[in-house]
C-alpha cells in the first residue's frame, strides 16, 4: 500500500469530527497567529484567541494517539507597546484542557535582518510548545542525533578527574556533568534551540514553513508510516516533507486556493524525491 497524502478544504474544527479517535501519531501546525493574515484568514484578535483556538484543539485531542504528540508553532505580539500575553493564558487553557505542556523549542530564525521600533527590536525567533496526551509518547532521540563538534578534540584527549565523575555545578544550582561519557561518541543530542533560516522563497503563502522545520519533528516523534496532520496547512509544506519521509498525512486548510496549492505543492514535491503515488 502507497503513502496517503490527504488535502481536505474547510474549519479543521468540522473536518476533524469525521475522523476517528486516537489517528494520529503527529500534529505539527503553524495556526493563523492573533490579528494576522487578515488578508487571507481575517485575522483574530488577541483577546479573542484562546477562545477561538480551544474548541480546535479539543478536537486534535480527541484525534492524536495517547503515544502521539502536538507541536504548535506560535508566537505573540506587541500590542500597544507591550507583549500580549494570549500565548501564554493559552498554555495555561490548553493545560486545562487535559493537554501536557511538556517541552518547547525556540526556531531561532538565522536569517532574519534586524529592525528597530521605539521601545524594542527584531524578533528573530518563534516558539514551538509540545503536548502530549500522556507521558508515555513516542520519541526517537536519536533521528536528530548531530555532529559532536570541535569542542571534543581537545576536551576528550586529556580528561582531567573531575571530567572522569559527575562534577556539579560550584555555583550550587544542582547541575552538574560527567565529560568522560562523551569520550569515543561522533555524535550527541541536541539542545531544544533549531537554528533554521526561514523560507525566502514563500511559495506564494504568507508564512511558509522552511521545510527542515516539520522534518525535524516527524524525525523525533514518528517512524516510516506513521500519521502526520497539518490542521492549518497553508503551502502543504507539512504534506510535503511527511510524504517524502514515508509518512502517511492529512492537511486541512479553510481557504479553496491554499488547498489547491498544497496539493500542487505535494505533487511537485513527490516527483521531486522520487516518490511513487
Amino acid at each position: 500500500m502507497g503513502i496517503e497524502t490527504n488535502i481536505l478544504q474547510g474549519d479543521c474544527l468540522e473536518v476533524l469530527a469525521t475522523f476517528l479517535d486516537n489517528t494520529f501519531d503527529l500534529i505539527v501546525t503553524s495556526p493563523p497567529y492573533a490579528d494576522r493574515r487578515a488578508g487571507t484568514y481575517g485575522g483574530i484578535h488577541p483577546d479573542e484567541y484562546v477562545g477561538w483556538f480551544l474548541p480546535r484543539a479539543a478536537a486534535f485531542l480527541r484525534v492524536l494517539k495517547p503515544t502521539g504528540t502536538f507541536i504548535l508553532n506560535i508566537k505573540e505580539q506587541a500590542v500597544s507597546g507591550e507583549r500580549h500575553t494570549y500565548v501564554i493564558e493559552l498554555i495555561l487553557a490548553l493545560r486545562q484542557q487535559g493537554w501536557l505542556w511538556t517541552e518547547e523549542f525556540i526556531w531561532h530564525k538565522k536569517n532574519c535582518y534586524p529592525g528597530k521600533w521605539p521601545n524594542r527590536f527584531r524578533d528573530s525567533w518563534e516558539r514551538l510548545l509540545q503536548f502530549n496526551k500522556t507521558r508515555r509518547f513516542h520519541m526517537y532521540q536519536e533521528a536528530v542525533m548531530v555532529p559532536v563538534g570541535d569542542w571534543s578534540k581537545k576536551r576528550l584527549e586529556n580528561l582531567s578527574q573531575t571530567d572522569r565523575i559527575r562534577d556539579n555545578s560550584k555555583v550550587g544550582s544542582g547541575f552538574g556533568k560527567n565529560v568522560s561519557r562523551w569520550v569515543g561518541r561522533d555524535k550527541v543530542y541536541p539542545t531544544n534551540v533549531l537554528h533554521l533560516a526561514t523560507e525566502c522563497s514563500n511559495r506564494n503563502h504568507s508564512a511558509a514553513f522552511p521545510r527542515e522545520l516539520p522534518e525535524w519533528f516527524i524525525k523525533l516523534f514518528t517512524q516510516p508510516g506513521d500519521r502526520v496532520l497539518d490542521p492549518f496547512v497553508g503551502s502543504g509544506t507539512v504534506c510535503v516533507v511527511a510524504r517524502n519521509m514515508g509518512r502517511h498525512s492529512v492537511g486541512i486548510d479553510i481557504l479553496p486556493e491554499y488547498c489547491e496549492m498544497a496539493r500542487e505543492q505535494v505533487r511537485v514535491g513527490a516527483q521531486t524525491a522520487g516518490v511513487l503515488w
